[in-house]
């Protein structure tokens, strides 16, 4: 679709990786930028060996079907089973919004809000690759039609699109794959990259196989970041013009300012309200019994409460805290009408309600950070003013830590020893707890604002024009949205 020149066109050096030199932003991508015997050879060979890892992967599945309640379904629906239920479209356009699980999920929200408003006449379809995503898409997005994102074999995918119907497809952050981009650019389907970011694992994956798969050249747009993803996706070989560095999304998702938790909740969780909270949220295999010992040893009079990553876990971490000699309470135990214990540690088995358990918070500690899983969304309980912990292993959070950091919001542990002495610090000084907490507060506040120019972006390059206007860029992006949101360097 052609796009017009912005009005005001301000000097931006071509080292900013947001526009070319005349601030036109490249039409889309809407046929396939790599015709051939060759291509077509190699998408056959990937498709082979798509089929040829299932056959031998059969018992691995049976095996995961007999212990995930509900993976069966989700797989089976994820290579096809089930597409032909899925709704026909009405007058109404659609524009596919995807996260592969939870976070993603999450970032997603603040993009579908500001895009409803803008573009009222589309619709939008979320998908997701995981049980949990689609249960948390499921809360988030009750009155739209979510769905389970295909298996990456050609035919699976064709008979996904003909499902869906997309007129343009957004992924968030960076779910490609290699059958999926080619199948939309054959069917003229924009796709776009949303709060696109690459961690450093992924980037050396990809920059060994850029000539091969998955192709960055078919995707029609990268709203990166920050700087660091817009350069990784630079030296993948992306065209610099179809790189804007708009900020991170998950800010404009968050309430600044603490939450009130429902009063269930709070009574359940935080029975003796004088007792002060810790919150280990979103945490992995072992770091739960980490915390639990740190805490027994630094945190004197203060309740616990654990809310892992995935609470299909539960079972087991109880099992795991009892040989160690550790009481503990299950969120649907209490509710069931089990005595909340404020000396008991509580283990939220639940999904979807780890923001309002943070309300309960004075000092937060955030998983996936103490084992090498790179970290979760830290900006969640900074966003309500508490302070924050977490481990060394941020590799998939580099920017989110690293702003709050800078702002003196996050204490970064070099390794589990640290965790003990770093809670028995912060336990003893409230008004350090403090400071942290205002300043995690407003260095997530000046992230957001990175949903709006998303949107100005995707309406440059990649949805189709409103019904009755002119295609192409309406409002002009603003300079200002060239610049990496709250980055400092």
């Amino acid at each position: 679709m052609p796009v017009r020149e912005r009005q005001e066109v301000q000097e931006v050096p071509r080292s900013r990786l947001t526009a070319n030199d005349t601030g036109i932003l490249l039409p889309a991508i809407t046929r396939d930028p790599h015709p051939g015997v060759l291509r077509w050879v190699l998408h056959f060979i990937y498709d082979l060996a798509w089929v040829v890892t299932a056959i031998v992967g059969v018992p691995f599945l049976l095996w995961k079907h007999r212990r995930r309640q509900g993976f069966g379904a989700v797989l089976l629906e994820r290579l096809g089973r089930g597409f032909k239920r899925y709704p026909k479209r009405g007058e109404r356009r659609r524009v596919l919004v995807h996260g592969v699980s939870v976070g993603e999920v999450k970032g997603a929200l603040p993009i579908v809000c500001e895009l409803e408003a803008a573009r009222p006449d589309l619709e939008v379809v979320v998908s997701t690759s995981t049980e949990t995503g689609t249960a948390i898409a499921r809360q988030l997005f009750p009155n739209h039609l979510v769905v389970h994102f295909p298996v990456d074999i050609t035919w699976v995918v064709k008979r996904f699109m003909r499902a869906v119907d997309p007129a343009s497809v957004v992924l968030v952050e960076l779910e490609i794959w290699p059958n999926f981009l080619r199948v939309a650019n054959r069917l003229g389907i924009p796709v776009a990259v949303v709060n696109g970011r690459i961690t450093e694992q992924s980037f050396r994956s990809y920059r060994w196989s850029k000539g091969f798969l998955p192709q960055f050249n078919r995707i029609s747009l990268f709203c990166a970041q920050g700087r660091e993803y817009s350069e990784r996706f630079l030296e993948l070989h992306v065209d610099p013009e179809r790189v804007i560095e708009t900020g991170n999304v998950k800010a404009d998702g968050l309430r600044i300012g603490r939450a009130v938790a429902p009063q269930e909740l709070a009574r359940l969780l935080h029975p003796d309200a004088e007792q002060p909270v810790l919150v280990a949220g979103s945490t992995h295999e072992d770091e739960e019994l980490q915390v639990a010992r740190a805490a027994r040893a630094a945190l004197s009079g203060w309740r616990v409460v654990l809310v892992p990553r995935h609470p299909k876990r539960v079972l087991d971490l109880m099992a795991a805290l009892a040989a160690e000699g550790f009481a503990a309470q299950r969120l649907t135990e209490l509710r069931a009408g089990l005595a909340p214990d404020p000396d008991a540690l509580a283990v939220v088995d639940t999904i979807g309600e780890l923001d309002a358990v943070f309300a309960l918070a004075d000092l937060a500690f955030v998983g996936g950070s103490l084992v090498p899983r790179g970290g979760q969304n830290m900006l969640e309980p900074a966003a309500q003013g508490v302070p924050v912990v977490v481990g060394p292993h941020l590799q998939n959070f580099t920017q989110e830590a690293r702003i709050l950091r800078e702002a003196g919001a996050l204490e970064v542990l070099e390794g589990p020893g640290e965790l003990r002495p770093a809670l028995a610090r912060l336990a003893a000084d409230p008004e350090r707890r403090e400071a942290m907490g205002r300043a995690g507060m407003a260095a997530t506040a000046a992230q957001q604002g990175a949903a709006r120019k998303t949107i100005t972006a995707l309406e440059a390059v990649c949805l189709p024009p409103a019904v009755g206007a002119s295609s192409g860029l309406e409002e002009p992006i603003p300079a200002a949205s060239t610049a990496p949101a709250g980055n400092s360097e």
